[in-house]
Parts: C-alpha cells; sequence; structure tokens
C-alpha cells in the first residue's frame, strides 16, 4: 500500500494520505518515516499499523487528538493494543486515539508528581484480569522510555481502555459496570455481615455473576430459568438478602433488574456464604 506523507510525526509515524482511496491516515511501524520528506509517496509494510483519521472519539476528532498529545504516546497506546492482540486475537484499534490521550494526561501527571486514585483498581483487576495484564506492559514501557514510574490506578484506567477495545463498551460503560459491581459487593457484605476478601475464589464467582448480571439489565436481556421458588423456600435468609440487593441495584442503574435474577443472586450469596463458614 502506498501513502504521501502530509506530516512526519517521528521516525516511527507519519500522517498521510492513502493513495488507494485517498483517506487520511495515521501510519505507525518501526523506522516507517525515517530519512522520509513530506510530500513522498511511500509504501509501507504489511506489519505497519494503519488508523483513519476520519475517527471521531468520546474526547473528540482524531486529528485534534494527534495535535495535543506526543508521538509517544500514540507509540505507546499502539503497543499496548498489539499486545491487546495477542491475548484477547481481535481487538478495535479505534480506540489508540482516547488511549494515547489518557496516557498523555497520566505521564504529565506522574511528571507533575499527582497522584490519582481510583477506589475501583481491586475490582477492575480482579474483574477485567486479562485486560488488567495487557495494561501492566505500559509499566515496564514507561520506565524504558521515560524513566517514570506508573501506579496501579492508572493501570485500571487503561485496562478499561483495553477492554473497551476487546468488547463493544465504551469506557464510560465499563467503569459503570465496576462501579455498580463495587456497590453490589458493598451492598452484600452489609446484608450478610460478612467482609468479602478481593482475592477469594467467593468474589471472584460473586463479581463475575453481578458483572453478567449488570450487563443483562443495561442491554435488557433476560435469563430463561426461574430459580425464585426453590431460593426462596429452601433458602429464605439468603433469598430475601437478594431481593433487597436487586431493589438497590435498580435504584443505582436507574433500569428495571427483573425479578428472575433474584433468585440466581440468592444462589451465589448462599454458595458465598457456605465458602465462608467451611474456610
Amino acid at each position: 500500500m502506498l501513502y504521501r506523507i502530509a506530516k512526519i510525526l517521528n521516525h516511527n509515524s507519519f500522517m498521510g494520505i492513502s493513495d488507494e482511496n485517498n483517506q487520511e491516515c495515521l501510519v505507525m511501524g518501526k523506522g516507517v518515516a525515517f530519512g522520509k520528506k513530506v510530500g513522498q509517496t511511500v509504501p509501507v509494510a504489511t506489519e505497519a499499523k494503519v488508523y483513519s483519521l476520519k475517527e471521531m472519539t468520546e474526547r473528540g476528532d482524531a486529528k485534534d487528538i494527534i495535535k495535543s498529545v506526543s508521538p509517544l504516546c500514540l507509540e505507546l497506546a499502539n503497543e499496548v493494543l498489539s499486545r491487546a492482540e495477542k491475548e484477547f486475537e481481535k481487538v478495535d484499534r479505534t480506540i489508540l486515539f482516547t488511549m494515547a490521550d489518557h496516557l498523555d494526561f497520566a505521564i504529565r501527571r506522574v511528571q507533575n508528581g499527582e497522584q490519582i486514585s481510583n477506589p475501583l483498581t481491586d475490582d477492575i483487576r480482579v474483574m477485567f484480569y486479562k485486560e488488567y495484564k495487557v495494561a501492566s506492559c505500559i509499566r515496564e514501557l514507561l520506565k524504558e522510555k521515560l524513566q517514570i514510574e506508573i501506579d496501579d490506578h492508572e493501570i485500571g484506567y487503561i485496562a478499561l481502555h483495553v477492554h473497551a477495545a476487546v468488547v463493544d463498551e465504551n469506557v464510560s460503560q465499563a467503569m459503570e459496570i465496576a462501579r455498580t459491581v463495587r456497590e453490589c459487593i458493598s451492598l452484600v457484605e452489609k446484608e450478610t455481615g460478612n467482609s468479602i476478601d478481593v482475592m477469594s475464589l467467593g468474589y471472584n464467582r460473586l463479581m463475575n455473576h453481578v458483572r453478567y448480571m449488570v450487563a443483562r439489565a443495561i442491554h435488557g436481556e433476560k435469563l430463561k430459568m426461574n430459580l425464585n421458588e426453590y431460593m426462596s423456600v429452601k433458602f429464605p435468609g439468603p433469598y430475601m438478602a437478594a431481593e433487597r440487593i436487586c431493589r438497590q441495584m435498580e435504584k443505582s442503574l436507574k433500569l428495571p433488574v427483573p425479578d428472575i435474577e433474584i433468585g440466581y443472586l440468592a444462589m451465589h450469596l448462599e454458595r458465598m456464604l457456605e465458602t465462608n463458614v467451611n474456610e
């Protein structure tokens, strides 16, 4: 594929016009712009990554983002997405621009000695385990390129961008799911009088169930099998707690949570309580 160079960002990236469809693109790859000049038409190897500049993101126009962030941040975001591709095979690379924008802010925060805290970091680490693992590569990259240290809270936010590239959810939706799961876990702790260790198997099972329960409520999907009668008779305590939690979640999400969810949540509560007793 041939591209006419419109602007060179650094040795590894340039903005160009595709010879095939006259589209403006960002072209990234090792040494793609090295020794090249503006106006030159160059062939680009298949392993290079090409991003359309027609993208509109949550944070604005892709071209505006390129003007406001350093080329290094674009390279770092490109590298994170390449790692995500190895882990998940298929990713939506258009997230590059919002991720680069986020990284630009994160680097400036670290350089200015500002710290952010994210109360959901532990939940994100467990809920989006693979995404968090991919996002963690940024730690070594920043140490190597800029000699700066990035903390777990920043990695948690980058993990949400990776998640948004893997599934059809934007970053704010992923954050909303994490927030609602955290709230639900807190309600479970209050209802059962049990503190739940985020690294335990019980938390993992319950968190996964609540995560899909929230996603079902958001997307208007319903479960097929009804466990309500069985659970309300056999385990009335967990059932009533589950009912109160579902009603509270409706208020938080401002969405209906179908009654059929109560029995399933009650089953997970009972299972978790039983695990706690046996440990």
